[in-house]
């Protein structure tokens, strides 16, 4: 298995036309994507930089992605927003800028080998070579849970969507300098 910063844009929407994905987003409620489509929010982010999509591959197979972005705590001021914004106030404290994991994805049969982890690891070490010095991710994947728990990232949660709470992660990569 090996990280690819940036894919064939293509290349990752037949991908993602077969991936499970969007059965699982439905299964826990989230129901404003289209099945088999890249939204536009996440299209927007790779278009502006390639760099925003890391693809898992064996092979020459996609077998998971990551979409990635920059935010801000004050981005987070539209009705219904403001539970994620609290959350993050008392997570990040004053800080105000992170790399939010947008999308993190492996597919089924490609789990429990190890691959987390490894992402976690090279995400860590790619966002500090960046610039960047903290990050936030949203799960309420149980081995995702896990593994930040282990690398020591501070956690809250949301309460939504309905059908599954969601885990609110940050990590301040100046402390692992």
């Amino acid at each position: 298995m090996k990280l690819v910063v940036g894919c064939d844009l293509d290349e990752f929407r037949r991908y993602q036309r077969n991936s499970g994905i969007h059965e699982y987003l439905k299964s826990v409620g989230v129901t404003d994507v289209v099945f088999g489509e890249l939204g536009p929010i996440e299209e927007a982010h790779i278009e502006r930089d390639p760099s925003h999509l890391i693809v898992w591959k064996e092979g020459s197979e996609i077998i998971g992605h990551v979409i990635w972005h920059e935010e801000r705590v004050d981005g987070f001021r539209l009705q219904g927003e403001e539970e994620v914004r609290m959350v993050l106030e008392r997570l990040l404290g004053e800080k105000r800028d992170f790399v939010e994991l947008h999308t993190v994805w492996l597919e089924e049969k490609h789990r429990g080998k190890g691959y987390g982890k490894k992402f976690f690891e090279f995400f860590e070490n790619f966002a500090k070579k960046r610039g960047f010095d903290s990050i936030v991710y949203y799960t309420g994947n149980p081995a995702a849970i896990d593994i930040c728990r282990k690398r020591g990232y501070k956690e809250d949660i949301l309460s939504y969507p309905e059908k599954e709470r969601w885990h609110v992660f940050y990590l301040s990569l100046k402390q692992n300098c």
